[in-house]
């Protein structure tokens, strides 16, 4: 067992740090999971992006748009607008445009998202998110948990369409 790193100690003592943190983690960073979406996108290339291995189930290109649009909803209820009602409406699933704006889209929205949960104030974490009947805690956490989700997804497609 290693020791204890105070500054890292330091560095989390608040849990708005800690989320964003663990956004970073899920895009970026070094995840305990495993590979993060940045590694898992890497080297994906358009037509494999776009290739449909599973009849009734989405590209790897879709769940890349998919993300963004939850990390963007996120990020606009941050910044202290309503997150939009998607879920459901079909509004959350999209298809088409350039792979690689959907890909910088997302890693920019995510990055914007971890950001704006760092600066958040750690008392209003417990306030309902406009136009949602739950917290930022869990919208927080929730945006982290999805995109893990969906990273799996990708990475069982990614090994499918190789």
């Amino acid at each position: 067992m290693g020791s204890v790193n105070v500054e890292r100690v330091r560095f989390m003592a608040k849990e708005t740090v800690r989320i964003a943190d663990q956004i970073r983690r899920a895009f970026s960073g070094d995840a305990w999971h495993g590979p993060p979406l940045s590694e898992l996108l890497e080297a994906v290339s358009e037509e494999q992006a776009s290739t449909r291995p599973l009849s009734s189930g989405h590209t790897i290109h879709e769940l890349v748009l998919h993300i963004e649009v939850y990390v963007s909803g996120a990020l606009a209820a941050a910044e202290g607008g309503e997150m939009p009602k998607i879920y459901g409406t079909g509004d959350d699933w999209r298809s088409g445009g350039d792979w690689g704006e959907a890909t910088a889209r997302m890693f920019d929205a995510a990055t914007r998202l971890a950001r704006a949960v760092e600066k958040f104030p750690e008392e209003r974490l417990g306030d309902t998110v406009p136009g949602r009947d739950y917290d930022f805690y869990y919208l927080f956490h929730g945006i982290v948990q999805h995109s893990l989700f969906h990273g799996g997804q990708i990475a069982m497609l990614k090994r499918a369409t190789a």
